[in-house]
Formats: structure tokens, C-alpha cells, sequence
């Protein structure tokens, strides 16, 4: 069954329904606004959008712009920085909001789109900054090194690893901070910079961990392997995959673990027991968003968005016919914001519309301010 829906921009989308769900309605989605990226190459665009607490929703570019835009849907500003932006922006509780950019920068700017200040570092910032309760801002380079800085952009350490870093930090409670390197090598920092632990894997780690309610942390390494660590370094399981990917994974109320692997998308329980698969038309590069209705919202590249239930049936399916290269984002009224490739699009349900689940990690980066931070 097919439902016409009105994307905007004289692109009609479509709201497919899974055949194998015989009876079940699917719920009508409405595109509230689309908002067309500047300068956007669709196939390029990896940033994922950070959402601000008045509701402005904040999409960095591949053309090296980010672009802010008000809840309704009409730009706010434009930004451009100096090289492509691949970091996915982060807002801090005062506004203000870090992205890093391939001119070797990490970036700080003002909700209202002015230039507060620029970091500079060896080599490109493909990490997504993680802001602590204090307002620290930890992020990786290229040039090998892991970065904290003051809200001010003053430099307050930096730790040196033994190759590039394009994983983006994760902060436990206690101020650990989590992030692995292409030098095989996953890392716990303390707030002050020293080395806590160091666990190595047999590749390289682009993957953003994430960190349950009991302090295990879960990360992906280009090796073929999901891992589980205890917050004392030690290995609790990992399970092999096959999946040379970077892909993210969620976590829902149970601690059961959503991620990405090449083509599928699997589900584990807290043990790494296997619980359920769900095949997909191309590799998976992003996380999902699970809500606080159990459904989980899986951007498939180049195909479509996807509501999965937590026992991995489809609920419905929303076609675009570009590609899903950033991970989906709710507000506090079950609003989803997506890049589409050259566009930003807000979507609803019209009934049934539900928020971000309460988890300790439900969706890219800990929460819709992309802080990295375990809050729940």
C-alpha cells in the first residue's frame, strides 16, 4: 500500500508499508518543512543534525557550510567554514555550538551564527565534539592527537595516539572519556588527560562508542568485531560480525544493542547473544534514534528511513530515493529530523508520535544536543 505524501521542493515522497504486515495501519507521516542545504553534494553529506533546545536544528555540509534552522522551517544563518564540514555539530547548554572542519579546525559559534572562536589543529577534525557537565570540549584529529579545550577555546590538554582519529568521544558519568584511533587502539582518559586504560583491537576503530548503565562500553572495530568492555578495560565479550564498518550502536531501556553492520542491521542483548536481523538494500554507515514508544528510526543509504519495533519487524517505511549518510534526530514531540542528502527535512507522525526513548544511549551521540555525554 502506497500513500502519497508531499515532500516539498516538487519531489513527491512516498510512505511505503511492509507487505509482511498484513493488518497493520501505518502511520500517516507528514513533511512539515524542507530546508535545502547550500552548495550540498546529496552524495557526500555525512554530518548529522544536532537539535538546540528551542528547537533550532543545526546540519553541517560536505561544501564546508553549516546552515541553522528555525523550528519552522526558515533559515536562521549560514556559516562557512574553510574546508568540509564531515563532523556532526555539537550544542552546548549555553548555545553555543563546536563543529570540526577539513581546514583543520574546530569551530565555535554563537546561536546566532557568529564566529566565537577557532581551534587549530594538525590535520583534519572529522570527530564530532563531546562537551562535558563542566563545558570541556573533547574531540580527535587527524594529526593523531585527542584534544580537550576550555568553552574559551583555550587548549587544556592533548594526548597523543599512535595514528589518526575520526572516532568521536563518549563521556561516562565519573568524566571517562572513551574514543578509539587507526592505531587499533581504544582509549579511557581521565578528565585530566592521563591514561586510565588501553585496549587493542586488530584494526582500525572510526566508531563512536557507547556506554550503558552499568558502565560497559560498546564500540565497533574495522577488524570484524563488536566489542563490550567493562569501565576497567577488561573485556566482558565481543562478537564477531564480519562488518568492516564504522557504524555506531544505540541502546534501548534494557540495555539491548542496536548497530549497523555492512548490510544488515543487528540486534544484541547486554550478554552479546544474538536476538534479531534486519537486512538492508546497502551497507550501514549511521546509528538510529529509538523513540519512547519502541520504535526505532534506521536510515538505510541510499534507500530509505525505516521504523523498526524493538523486536526488529517493520512499522513502516518512508521513501525518499536519495541517500541516508547522517543519523536521525527527535525533538520533545516526536518530531524526526533527517538529512536527505541536499535537503533537511522534518517529518511527523500524526498520531501516535512519541519522543526519544530514556536510555543511558538512544540514538548518535548520547542525545539530540550531540554532547557525547550519558545522561540518563
Amino acid at each position: 500500500m502506497n500513500l502519497k505524501l508531499c515532500a516539498g521542493l516538487a519531489a513527491v515522497c512516498f510512505l511505503v508499508v511492509n507487505q509482511t504486515l498484513a493488518q497493520t495501519a501505518a502511520p500517516a507521516l507528514v513533511n512539515k518543512w524542507s530546508a535545502v542545504l547550500p552548495d550540498t553534494v546529496a552524495s557526500l553529506t555525512e554530518s548529522s543534525p544536532a537539535l538546540a533546545q528551542d528547537g533550532t536544528v543545526y546540519q553541517g555540509t560536505f561544501t564546508g557550510w553549516l546552515m541553522a534552522v528555525a523550528p519552522d522551517g526558515k533559515v536562521a544563518w549560514k556559516f562557512k567554514a574553510g574546508r568540509e564540514i564531515k563532523s556532526s555539530p555539537a550544542v552546548a547548554a549555553d548555545g553555543t555550538i563546536y563543529f570540526g572542519a577539513r581546514d583543520w579546525n574546530l569551530y565555535a559559534l554563537t546561536p546566532a551564527g557568529k564566529l566565537k572562536w577557532t581551534f587549530l589543529t594538525g590535520a583534519w577534525v572529522d570527530s564530532s565534539p563531546a562537551i562535558a557537565a563542566d563545558g570541556t570540549v573533547y574531540f580527535g584529529s587527524w594529526d593523531k592527537f585527542f584534544y580537550a579545550l576550555t568553552p574559551s577555546g583555550k587548549l587544556k590538554w592533548r594526548f597523543a595516539t599512535g595514528s589518526l582519529i575520526v572516532s568521536s568521544p563518549a563521556i561516562a558519568p565519573d568524566g571517562t572519556v572513551y574514543f578509539g584511533s587507526h592505531d587499533k587502539n581504544f582509549y579511557a582518559l581521565t578528565p585530566d588527560g592521563k591514561l586510565k586504560w588501553k585496549f587493542t583491537t586488530g584494526a582500525e576503530i572510526e566508531s563512536s562508542p557507547a556506554i550503558s548503565a552499568d558502565g560497559t562500553v560498546y564500540f565497533s572495530s574495522t577488524d570484524g568485531n563488536f566489542y563490550a568492555l567493562r569501565n576497567d578495560g577488561t573485556e566482558r565479550w565481543r562478537r564477531h560480525t564480519g562488518g568492516d564498518t564504522g557504524a555506531s550502536a544505540v541502546l534501548d531501556a534494557d540495555g539491548n544493542i542496536y548497530v549497523g553492520v555492512n548490510r544488515s542491521f543487528d540486534s544484541l542483548n547486554p550478554d552479546g547473544k544474538f536476538r534479531w536481523q534486519y537486512q538492508t538494500d546497502s551497507p550501514m554507515e549511521t546509528s538510529p534514534a529509538i523513540t519512547a514508544d519502541g520504535q526505532i528510526y534506521l536510515s538505510v543509504p541510499w534507500s530509505r528511513l525505516t521504523a523498526l519495533s524493538l523486536e526488529g519487524k517493520v512499522v513502516w517505511e518512508f521513501q525518499t530515493g536519495w541517500n541516508y549518510f547522517s543519523a536521525p534526530n527527535l525533538d520533545a514531540h516526536g518530531g524526526l529530523r533527517i538529512c536527505d542528502g541536499p535537503t533537511l527535512l522534518s517529518l511527523q507522525q500524526l498520531t501516535n508520535a512519541a519522543p526519544l526513548l530514556k536510555s543511558c544511549w538512544p540514538m548518535w551521540r548520547a542525545n539530540p544536543q550531540h554532547t557525547g555525554r550519558v545522561e540518563n
